[in-house]
């Protein structure tokens, strides 16, 4: 099982970036965040025959989509948990696994409003757990979990992302929905896995970034995961596609 996600940052802008890599690396499952566009804006060249696709935007501003294939599953329940504003999460059930692709608000605009949403996510994940179902939880959570998915030359202890709270926030998300991050899992010394550059001083050219886009997953799923690398060549966003690979 191949689980992806990838904020591309404006699938208008990145639509055929997106199709290509999509008939390219053929994900199982491909989770999505702001696309910037509603259904009727999406360019038809991402329209993957292969994948049951949920578009799920609202305009020029957030947005996320689930693309599931076909060969992988053919029954898909998507939904969208009671939190979800702004177009920001939206969910998959296939059997007793639920894929979520998310979205978090990066806060510099309403800080009180990202943790409130990070709260909810976490009772989310939590619930998730108690109902006895895995749960694999893609996407930009706009947070660098600790200060190694930071570069060094990046590092700013005052910095929405790299707060004490924030990650507070998000160690508790782990432990409330039972889950793993799986690139730390597999890269536990990696001082240079990145996700998303700045777009200036040609910081991806030289990779200083940092870690905001995660594949998290319930404990028994992680234990299967076998790799989960960051594409820092693939396309023009400012992020570059994570794909986990589950044996």
């Amino acid at each position: 099982m191949r689980v992806a996600t990838w904020n591309v940052n404006g699938i208008r802008a990145r639509g055929e970036q997106f199709a290509q890599w999509l008939s390219s690396e053929k994900p199982d499952v491909v989770c999505l965040q702001e696309i910037k566009a509603k259904l009727d804006q999406i360019p038809q060249i991402c329209f993957d025959e292969g994948y049951t696709c949920y578009w799920h935007g609202a305009g020029g501003y957030s947005g996320v989509a689930l693309h599931v294939r076909r060969e992988f599953a053919d029954r898909v329940e998507f939904i969208h948990p009671p939190f979800d504003h702004e177009t920001r999460i939206v969910q998959a059930q296939i059997e007793d696994t639920v894929f979520t692709s998310v979205y978090v608000p990066n806060g510099g605009k309403d800080f009180d409003a990202k943790m409130a949403f990070l709260r909810d996510l976490t009772a989310y994940a939590a619930s998730v757990r108690d109902s006895g179902r895995n749960l694999i939880l893609c996407g930009d959570l706009n947070i660098a979990r600790s200060d190694m998915d930071v570069h060094p030359k990046e590092r700013k202890p005052r910095a929405i992302g790299q707060l004490p709270e924030e990650r507070e926030l998000f160690e508790e998300l782990l432990r409330a929905g039972g889950l793993a991050d799986v690139g730390r899992k597999l890269y536990p010394d990696d001082e240079n896995y990145f996700t998303w550059w700045a777009p200036w001083r040609n910081l991806r050219q030289r990779n200083i970034g940092w870690r905001l886009d995660y594949v998290l997953a319930s404990e028994s799923l992680a234990e299967r995961a076998v790799s989960c690398p960051s594409y820092r060549e693939i396309g023009t966003s400012d992020h570059a596609p994570v794909v986990a690979t589950f044996a």
